[in-house]
């Protein structure tokens, strides 16, 4: 199996034969959203959520999403962990189904008033467990990292759409 060939317009930052993986971008990134996912999680269950309940939860209030069939699209798992997960948010109390009056096929997802009270929460969770993370940096490189970071995804993101035009 052949490495594949870099693209004239590749950086050469690292070499194959000198290649240490904690030097590595992305092993560090790998390491530091673990870590940061640990601490929300952490978080969460003071309000008594899981990572995996937050985020619907999250999304549903954003307006992003109405379906488990949508919960599961974006948040990239199968419908049966999504039902499941939509089964115990609702035994919590925390969302309802809404059988749609247009398409009897189609349920909607409602946050109760207790899910509502919940969510009000997240964004505060979010934002204190991301500034303990950036605890010593200066808002000059807050913006230069945010900055750096979303060059890295435009480059991923093209990477990703010129395999895609390969296949």
């Amino acid at each position: 199996m052949s490495a594949a060939k870099p693209s004239r317009r590749s950086a050469c930052f690292y070499v194959g034969e000198t290649y240490d993986m904690s030097e590595s971008v992305g092993h560090m990134l790998f390491k530091l959203v673990t870590h940061m996912r640990r601490e929300v999680e952490t978080r969460m269950a003071e309000l008594d959520l899981t990572d995996a309940q937050w985020k619907p939860l999250w999304l549903l209030k954003l307006g992003r999403v109405t379906t488990a069939f949508e919960l599961a699209r974006e948040m990239n798992v199968d419908a049966g962990a999504m039902t499941r997960m939509v089964d115990r948010l609702a035994a919590k109390g925390l969302i309802e189904r809404l059988r749609s009056e247009t398409d009897r096929r189609v349920v909607h997802l409602k946050l109760t008033p207790e899910g509502d009270a919940a969510v009000e929460q997240v964004p505060h969770v979010l934002a204190d467990a991301n500034n303990d993370f950036l605890r010593g940096f200066t808002r000059q490189e807050w913006t230069q990292l945010k900055d750096l970071l979303q060059r890295m995804l435009v480059n991923g993101q093209e990477l990703h759409a010129h395999n895609e035009e390969g296949r």
